[in-house]
């Protein structure tokens, strides 16, 4: 089961997709793929609507309908992220590996659809890319004792792409990256949201990406410094997690950060996609 969200930007309608590929219009369950519908058991009540087959089938979205993809969650309140989560990246971004989650934070406004145009931002040097396992709240989390308590407040995975402008992050940060993290739709996400029972370890998830057909980054969540239960218990010592939040979990290397490559130009095609949450091809654009 998965759920996806369609329609114009700002105007998408919640769907899901069974496991024969049949999508369903889920509008009778909910208004939209948000913090209420998943804190409200919204994925125990999709799974039995399929079940009864009381759900209306839809034209998929690949049958040439015309249905834009959005991100499979409506707009966060909240995008945290986790950064040099991996030893390899931290080394080629000229760090040691963290003793504990370094967090940052992303607008709300840039999460885009897996197919949407990323935009080069004004006075932009050095975009770049970063393919991450990205992990949606269910259930508000505040002081968990335990990362095994911690996965049972998630309400399932998506594919996101952490895009970034590295001058801004590290020259004109004035300490903090969030600058380098924040420009309109620097974070596609999707295409699907995939239900936390249906992913059978979040730690064992192969990650990918391309730069106009040509491989970037290949690893695996296996190699993550903080796995997702220990990342949501740390951060609910210090926030509290609403449903429907966004937490992305880091980035492997392979970045344009690292000089092996070059950063991001108007025109570029970036691919990126991750075992079971789908694949995402998004255009740079000229702001």
């Amino acid at each position: 089961m998965k759920f996806l969200r369609l329609g114009p930007a700002g105007a998408e309608k919640p769907h899901v997709q069974d496991d024969a590929g049949q999508v369903f219009d889920l509008t009778p369950l909910t208004g939209d793929i948000d913090g209420a519908f998943l804190s409200g058991d919204g994925v125990a009540r999709t799974r039995a609507a399929l079940t009864d087959g009381t759900l209306p089938a839809v034209n998929d979205p690949g049958d040439g309908s015309g249905l834009r993809l959005g991100a499979p969650i409506a707009r966060p309140m909240a995008v945290l992220c986790i950064g040099q989560n991996y030893a390899a990246h931290a080394a080629e971004s000229g760090s040691q590996p963290p003793e504990v989650p370094i967090l940052f934070f992303k607008h709300p406004n840039t999460v885009i659809g897996p197919l949407d145009e990323v935009v080069v931002p004004r006075g932009a040097e050095r975009v770049d890319w970063e393919v991450e396992l990205g992990v949606v709240i269910g259930r508000r989390a505040r002081y968990l004792d335990s990362a095994h308590e911690a996965l049972s407040h998630v309400a399932g995975y998506v594919l996101a792409n952490d895009v970034s402008e590295r001058a801004f992050q590290k020259e004109h940060s004035g300490g903090q990256w969030s600058k380098g993290k924040c420009a309109e739709t620097f974070n596609p996400v999707g295409p699907w949201l995939v239900p936390a029972a249906e992913i059978d370890d979040p730690q064992a998830l192969r990650l990918r990406s391309w730069v106009d057909g040509e491989p970037r980054q290949d690893s695996s969540t296996a190699d993550m410094i903080f796995g997702v239960g220990e990342i949501i218990r740390h951060l609910s010592q210090y926030v509290v997690l609403e449903p429907g939040d966004l937490v992305i979990t880091g980035t492997p290397e392979g970045v344009a950060m690292s000089g092996r490559f070059p950063f991001l130009q108007a025109g570029d095609v970036v691919e990126m996609e991750i075992d079971h949450l789908g694949r995402q091809r998004n255009q740079v654009k000229a702001g």
